[in-house]
This record gives structure tokens, C-alpha cells and sequence, in this order.
């Protein structure tokens, strides 16, 4: 891994010169910047060194107008050198700088006092500890200061090596905290003579190669990577720190600063946000007083990555809580969507003046919605902000589980993702043991869940006593119900969602507190034989259809004194077969004529008048019987008749 090293510092103090020293690269590439001699966009430089590895700087502009593009470049770096003249010591842009990488956690840096050939030694010695004196109470608490002339090359060599004590401290904890999609977030796009669409970034999360499919947030176009460069070569593979990607089937027009190409899940786009606002631990512009926290309603500028983009700040919602420190949560609406991973650190400043309001730490890039908001409360809140903090993807995907009350897997795979980690139990064992794609449910929705379930079965028990079951079909739909109620489920989330109900239906049958039986469901405990009364009325039934002309269905069922859930019963059981409303034969009877009718069939076209004769009946039977048996293969009508369908038993003439 490369580490990026980003500059920081008071416009003037000699931070592009101390890189050019340093590199040999002179950071300022634009024409104005050369000929007013300031840095006014983001410059880049490289230290190759011995071992074959190399060292990526990023120098950002230091005058107070272009704080914007001094956290284009800062909100992706890996340390910070912190650069104060001798001659002039720390000035308003120090300061707001050190505040800035205060705000972002930038948790490794240098300082070095610069010009000592202009102040001398001994002034150069008492501004580095007004520095030290800076530092302390920031995330750069006790970083190393040195002092160097760019001009004369004295400390160049001290420099030096506590530059590369720097890089070793950063890439063990880049190692040891490695975490996020592969990303790379643009800060300059252009076009190449002859060879396309060409950005540049610092890349994260893994390598890159000439060839692959990456996408390209937010816009949600695929690209392809036709060619890389890094530090002015041709590579085939980048591994990460600063590089060039030469871009297919890509307009330059969708390529802009603050976009990030990215690969697999992780990256989420949005126009809303769940932060963790963190108090600055100072004024980034001395004299200006910072206001915390954050009214409900601001208007500020969210800073994070290369992108920045207008935000207001939301904190009469449930999701405005207090966490243990000096930070709150808040949720932040955008004037653009923005492409963003769950842990992503920025900061919001204010538009005017440019101060800094707070350090920021994406919690959720999807915020609950509708119903689903009311379960945001400051214990949910706190416990995802300490999971995010500690990059610790379990106890965060619990935290965002419990604070939605259900998820669809892929929002937790994008989870996943973003903190560079799986589950010990891999997406495919997330979905209820249905083998579909599910939701993870919160463990009090689930038992809210359950218990919908139960009751409608019960509920339905109630009503219908004498009915085996309740068709699945029914307890669904209640399940169904119940989950919009407990949960927002969006539209695009129903068959998830329907999965996560299939795994509690399943769940609840092995652990035998349903009994299913086909398509029904049932109490376990009413499971069995039906009640003696209930039994012989459902057996007088069958008798009184048992003939080839029975009484009408409705009043057989008075007569034999069965209820409509014995009716139901009976024919689920094949017990009596139902070819209208109030037309049925028991089962025996049915057969008796099917296999008359088929018998006749086979010898020449049956007519209705033929099978009235043979079965003793009248036109009131025969024609419901043909049309049943038309329907369901056994027979065929042609204008001379009825022949055997296609589903007539061939052996029918021997079996009778």
C-alpha cells in the first residue's frame, strides 16, 4: 500500500518548496499557479525510494478562499505535514488547517518549521514550539517537529527520515484498520488526445486492473478501465495510493470532481444521511466563535472525500441524540446526492464564515424512513456510532438492524463492505432459511412478527372451529400486514421481505409451534381427528352424495347437519368432489360415473342424452359432469361428441 501524505499550512509558508525539495516535483502544475507562485488547486508529487516503494504527497492550497479545495485534497490522505514558516509562525491558516485535520481524524503527521535560512536557528526552534503547543489537544497530539530551509537544504535529511518514520507509522495502521470497497474518489477528470477520458485519485481498498468493470457513483454508469498510470508510467495494476485511469464508455461531461469509482458493495448513494457531528476541539478561524451544537435547520457545506456539497442540518427527528463526548447525531439532508460508505469521515463547515461546525461520521447513508423512524432512540444511536467508530461490522450490523428493525441483506452486505469485513455467517445464511434472498429482522420484530402469525392462526381457529387449518395464503397476507406495520418496506423490497416472512412461517413449523399440513396451517394442539359430532356429520353428508343424482350440496349439508368447514374439510380430504356450488357427489359416485361416461366414450361419441339414459339421471347432472370432464382431460368434445381426452386412463375398459 502507498501512503498519501497531504500538505497543510498558511498560504506562503513554503509547503510546494519543501515538496520540491523533497521529490524534485514541482506540485504546482497549473500555468497560474507557476507564474503567481501559490498554490491554487490541488497538486500531487511522489518520493521514490530506495527500497522500490514510493510515498505520495498531496499539496493543498493554503490561502483562506480555497479551504474548499484544500479538502479536496485533505479528505483523502493517510498523514498530514503540518508546515509553518519560521519567519512568520503559525497564522490563521495553520490553525484553521490543524482544525480541519483535527475534524477529519487524520491520526499521524509532521510539522516542520520552514525558512530557517530567513529567521535563524534560534527563532526557527521557538515557533516549533509554539507548534507543539498547537498540536497538543488535536488528533496530531505529539507528532514530531523539525525544522528545514527548502532553499539551502539544511534538516532536508532529518526531514526525510521522519518522513519515512511517518509513512511506516501510517501503513501499519492503515494495516491493522484497513477497511472499505474498492474506491477511488476523483479529484481532477480531462481528456487525453487519442486516448479517452482520463482521471485521477487516490485508490482504496484494493487493486486495480487494466480491464476491469468498475462503476462510477453517482451517477451509476459502468466504466472499464483501459489503461493506468501511476507516478507518470504505465502499469497494469495499481495497489493503491495516487493514480491515473484511463476510462471506457464514459463521457467526460459524467465525470467530475467529488464522484468515486468503485467496485462490488460498500459505496451507497444518497441525498440523506444519519452522522455523528464531533465537536471541534478548536476554532478553525481564530476571532469566529463555533456554534454547538449545530442549530436545527442550518445550512452548512458537508465535506467528504473529494465531493462537497450544500447539507441542512435535521435535529427535531428522532435520530438528534446526544452520545457519550462531545458529539450528537444528527440527520442531514443534501442539495446532490453524494457516493459515500458507512464509517466515511468529512467535515461541515459553515458558508459563511467558513468555520468549521463539526467533524463528521456517516452512521447510515440510508436513514430510516416512514414507520421505521420511530425506533431511533439515543441507546440504537449510540450503540451504532461506537460499532462504526471501532469499524467492527457485527455489533454495526446489529446496530443498523436494530435502528430499521428489519434490513434486506444486501443493505448489510453493502455494510459489509464499507468496513472491509464479513459476517462469520456469509449473506446466504441471512435469509431465513428460505434459500431467497430475505431481510434480517430486529429480535423484537421477529417476535412481534411470530406473535402476528400465531394470531391470526388462533384468530381464524375462533371463527371457523370446525375447519382443519388456515390456508397459508391467509396467514400470510396477516404477515404481511403486521411486518408494514412493525417496519418500512419499500416496493423494490417486497420479495425480501416475503422471503423474511417464509423463514419466520418455517422457523414456527420446526419448532412446533404451527402445524402445517399441504397448504394449511394449524395450532398444533387442534391437530388430529375432528370432534365425534363434528365426524359423523361430515360422514351422513358423504352418504346423502353418495348416488348418481344427489340433493343439492346445501341441502345435504342441513340435512346431515355439517357445516361449512366440513364441507371444506371433505373435499380436501377427496372425500366428495364439487363440480359447482351446490353440486357435489361423493367420491365413490364421482368414480362410478367418470368411468361409465369413459367407458361409453370409447365405444363412439358420447352425447349428453347417451349418459343421461346410461346413469338414470337427467340434463341437471350430465352436463355439469361433461363439462367437469372436459376440463379436466378425461374427455373431449368434438361436434359428433364427447371422446376420451387426453387424459383418459387407457386401461379403463379392463379396471371396470
Amino acid at each position: 500500500m502507498t501512503v498519501v501524505i497531504g500538505t497543510a499550512g498558511h498560504i506562503d509558508h513554503g509547503k510546494t518548496a519543501l515538496l520540491r525539495a523533497l521529490t524534485g516535483i514541482d506540485a504546482d502544475r497549473l500555468p497560474e499557479e507557476q507564474r503567481r507562485g501559490m498554490t491554487i488547486d490541488v497538486g500531487y508529487a511522489h518520493l521514490d525510494l530506495e527500497d522500490g516503494t514510493s510515498i505520495d504527497f498531496v499539496d493543498v492550497p493554503g490561502h483562506d478562499a480555497l479551504i474548499g479545495n484544500m479538502l479536496v485534497g485533505a479528505g483523502e490522505i493517510d498523514a498530514a505535514l503540518l508546515v509553518v514558516a519560521a519567519d512568520d509562525g503559525p497564522r490563521a491558516q495553520t490553525v484553521e488547517h490543524l482544525g480541519l485535520l483535527d475534524a477529519l481524524g487524520i491520526p499521524d503527521g509532521l510539522a516542520v518549521v520552514t525558512k530557517v535560512d530567513v529567521a535563524g536557528r534560534a527563532r526557527a526552534i521557538e515557533v516549533g514550539g509554539e507548534v507543539k503547543a498547537l498540536l497538543a489537544g488535536t488528533s496530531l497530539a505529539g507528532s514530531p517537529v523539525v525544522v528545514v530551509s527548502s532553499v539551502t537544504g539544511e534538516g532536508l535529511d532529518a526531514v526525510r527520515a521522519a518522513v519515512l518514520r511517518l509513512r511506516d507509522l501510517a501503513s501499519a495502521r492503515a494495516a491493522a484498520t484497513a477497511h472499505g470497497p474498492i474506491r477511488l474518489a476523483i479529484d481532477r477528470a480531462f481528456i487525453v488526445r487519442g486516448r479517452g477520458a482520463v482521471v485521477t485519485g487516490s485508490l482504496r481498498g484494493g487493486s486495480v486492473r487494466t480491464g476491469d468493470a468498475l462503476r462510477l457513483e453517482p451517477r451509476g454508469i459502468d466504466v472499464r478501465v483501459r489503461g493506468l498510470e501511476v507516478h507518470h508510467g504505465p502499469v497494469d495494476r495499481a495497489d493503491g495510493g495516487r493514480a491515473a485511469l484511463n476510462l471506457g464508455r464514459v463521457d467526460l461531461d459524467d465525470l467530475e470532481r467529488g464522484a468515486v469509482l468503485t467496485a462490488g458493495p460498500g459505496i451507497e448513494v444518497t441525498d440523506r444521511l444519519l452522522v455523528e457531528l464531533v465537536r471541534p476541539r478548536r476554532a478553525a478561524t481564530p476571532g469566529v466563535r463555533s456554534s454547538w451544537p449545530p442549530a436545527d435547520g442550518s445550512r452548512t457545506r458537508l465535506h467528504v472525500g473529494t465531493a462537497q456539497v450544500d447539507a441542512t442540518v435535521g435535529r427535531r427527528g428522532r435520530e438528534a441524540a446526544d452520545l457519550p463526548g462531545a458529539s450528537i447525531t444528527v440527520l442531514l439532508r443534501l442539495g446532490a446526492p453524494v457516493a459515500v460508505a458507512v464509517g466515511d469521515r468529512g467535515v461541515l463547515r459553515r458558508p459563511s464564515p467558513g468555520d468549521i461546525l463539526a467533524g463528521v461520521r456517516v452512521l447510515d447513508p440510508d436513514p430510516p424512513r416512514g414507520i421505521a423512524r420511530r425506533r431511533a432512540d439515543p441507546e440504537r444511536l449510540a450503540e451504532l456510532a461506537r460499532a462504526v467508530a471501532d469499524a467492527d461490522v457485527d455489533p454495526a450490523s446489529d446496530g443498523l438492524v436494530a435502528l430499521h428493525g428489519g434490513l434486506p441483506v444486501g443493505r448489510l452486505a453493502a455494510l459489509a463492505g464499507a468496513l472491509g469485513k464479513s459476517r462469520e455467517e456469509g449473506p446466504a445464511d441471512l435469509d431465513g432459511g428460505t434459500g431467497a434472498p430475505g431481510w434480517v429482522l430486529a429480535a423484537d420484530i421477529r417476535r412481534a412478527l411470530e406473535l402476528a402469525v400465531l394470531a391470526a392462526v388462533i384468530d381464524a381457529d375462533g371463527e371457523h372451529p370446525l375447519e382443519l387449518g388456515v390456508p397459508l395464503t391467509t396467514v400470510r397476507r396477516s404477515a404481511r400486514t403486521a411486518l408494514r406495520r412493525l417496519v418500512t418496506v419499500r416496493r423494490e423490497d417486497d420479495a425480501s421481505a416475503d422471503a423474511a416472512i417464509e423463514g419466520v412461517l418455517a422457523d414456527l413449523v420446526v419448532r412446533r409451534r404451527l402445524a402445517r399440513d399441504g397448504e394449511r396451517l394449524q395450532d398444533p394442539a387442534r391437530t388430529g381427528a375432528p370432534s365425534a359430532a363434528f365426524a359423523a356429520s361430515m360422514d351422513r353428508l358423504e352418504a346423502l352424495l353418495d348416488v348418481a343424482a344427489p340433493p343439492d350440496l346445501s341441502d345435504a349439508a342441513r340435512t346431515a347437519g355439517c357445516p361449512p368447514e366440513g364441507i371444506r374439510a371433505l373435499e380436501a380430504a377427496g372425500r366428495i368432489a364439487r363440480v359447482e356450488a351446490d353440486l357435489a357427489w361423493a367420491a365413490p359416485a364421482f368414480q362410478g360415473l367418470v368411468s361409465k361416461a369413459l367407458t361409453l366414450a370409447r365405444h363412439g361419441p358420447l352425447t349428453p342424452a347417451a349418459l343421461r339414459d346410461a346413469t338414470g339421471t337427467s340434463r341437471r347432472y350430465v352436463m355439469p359432469l361433461l363439462e367437469e370432464l372436459d376440463r379436466l382431460g378425461l374427455l373431449e368434445r368434438t361436434p359428433a361428441g364427447h371422446v376420451p381426452g387426453p387424459r383418459a386412463p387407457r386401461d379403463v375398459e379392463r379396471r371396470r
